[in-house]
């Protein structure tokens, strides 16, 4: 039989027992062994291997990364434009200014400055499979996370309406080709075009592909009347903010059951222009590069509306690249957490402060010239700033206005600018692309240069400094 102890008995062994679980719970909470706060062990390595390399001096510009050269087991500087030596300390100052390039640069400081809190350490054998545990090649937290997103952001519908990602827009851009295009050779191919200005990828992609399916077909100007014809298939590109001029567009070709529309939407975002209303088309295109700055993570998404679009779409992804990368899928779940803290207010606030200021200086040095001019953009009211705000666009689309000056791209180029030539977006050769989105020295360079070529004429020459 038990032994029935005393009730001082069972009293002494409860504070005893309360004391001795206090003790224990004090010494793993200092000693940093709770849950919340245990000690790193696998992980520390990679750490300390990634904090090194971000440390690698290279004098402000440049950078050395996990994956670029090594040399005596010390990281190598990679320099900016315009800069060289060992440790990026040298400047050439007849360098050209390349204004051609669209890399995002311009956000890196903001990640410098997140830098904890957007850091990522991967295991080795984080998502070693083809697919997720639920078969599909789409992870359902960044789905969320991207839904969350627009609401945000206030820049997209996204209710009743079916996600797919890609590596960037690029292969989103040609997935949604196929995906409208007829589906049996019978048909006659459908008809791609885009309205001047447009992305040269548009036709350089359907081009490629050379498809029986769909062909390029140029201006969508040209096509309006014609549409009428319900076995005549269009594909019509509407950019907006468009790609070069960021001036938002809507579909040129409207009102025919025989025209479906791919809205690309890489720029509608709060720092390259007003969001005055949520998009809400039947299939539209966003991208990661030109959000956050991560051109080379390759991640965008798609929001489609119509289930057999999707289908189509889907079945494209799988059979060119089994979906995207898990890996870039979880760096982007990583980028978007931080994108989201205060609802969107960091890096918008930072990434528009920064893109209206380098349009306030742009603008301000071509407005005293005759010879040159940039597109106009009118202030137009954000429902996320919730105020009438300027332009930022993400590109200047500057004009030469002189007669003889046949080729913009020419007289820039003569001046140490690179721009991307007009006739590359169907535009004639008295235009050219400056892209604003690279660094603040590359930035500081090319206003630099048109400072003096403005400048250069008062005296009739076009010689830079």
């Amino acid at each position: 039989m038990a032994r029935i102890q005393s009730p001082n008995h069972f009293a002494l062994c409860l504070v005893f027992s309360l004391v001795l679980n206090f003790y224990f719970c004090t010494k793993l909470y200092f000693s940093g062994c709770n849950v919340n706060n245990y000690q790193l062990s696998w992980s520390q390595r990679a750490a300390e291997e990634a904090e090194a390399v971000a440390a690698v001096e290279c004098s402000g510009h440049g950078r050395a990364y996990l994956d670029g050269l090594f040399v005596n087991g010390k990281a190598v500087c990679e320099c900016n434009s315009c800069f060289g030596g060992p440790d990026c300390s040298q400047f050439f100052p007849d360098c050209v200014a390349d204004a051609d390039s669209g890399d995002p640069l311009f956000l890196e400081p903001f990640w410098i400055h997140h830098a904890a809190s957007s850091a990522l350490v991967v295991a080795g054998w984080h998502r070693m499979s083809y697919q997720f545990s639920d078969h599909s090649f789409i992870s359902h937290e960044l789905e969320k996370q991207i839904l969350k997103l627009h609401s945000v952001a206030k820049n997209a519908v996204t209710e009743g309406k079916y996600i797919i990602f890609g590596a960037g827009s690029t292969q989103l851009i040609s997935a949604a080709v196929y995906a409208l295009s007829p589906d049996n050779s019978s048909s006659s191919p459908a008809k791609v075009v885009a309205s001047i200005p447009y992305y040269p990828v548009y036709q350089v992609q359907t081009d490629f592909f050379n498809s029986v399916n769909f062909e390029f077909q140029g201006d969508a100007s040209l096509w309006n009347g014609n549409t009428s014809d319900r076995s005549t298939n269009v594909i019509e590109f509407v950019t907006s903010p468009n790609n070069p001029d960021g001036q938002l567009k809507k579909a040129v070709l409207q009102g025919s059951s025989s025209v479906k529309a791919i809205h690309d939407h890489a720029y509608y975002w709060p720092h390259f222009t007003a969001i005055p209303a949520p998009a809400d088309e039947d299939l539209m295109i966003f991208t990661m590069s030109k959000l956050t700055g991560h051109a080379g993570s390759r991640f965008g998404w798609a929001i489609v509306k119509d289930e057999a679009v999707y289908q189509r779409m889907l079945q494209y992804m799988t059979l060119s690249s089994m979906g995207v990368s898990r890996d870039a899928q979880l760096r982007a779940l990583k980028l978007l957490k931080v994108v989201l803290k205060r609802d969107g207010r960091r890096i918008f606030d930072f990434a528009y402060n920064t893109m209206s200021k380098r349009w306030e200086k742009l603008s301000s040095a071509v407005s005293k010239s005759k010879r040159y001019s940039l597109q106009a953009i009118p202030p137009q009211f954000c429902n996320f700033f919730k105020k009438v705000r300027g332009p930022s666009p993400a590109y200047a689309w500057l004009k030469c206005e002189r007669e003889e000056d046949q080729d913009c791209a020419a007289v820039l180029k003569a001046s140490k600018i690179i721009g991307r030539g007009g006739s590359i977006f169907s535009a004639g050769n008295r235009y050219v692309r400056l892209s604003l989105l690279k660094s603040q020295e590359d930035f500081e360079l090319i206003l630099h240069r048109i400072y003096n070529l403005v400048h250069s004429e008062e005296d009739g020459s076009s010689k830079t400094m």
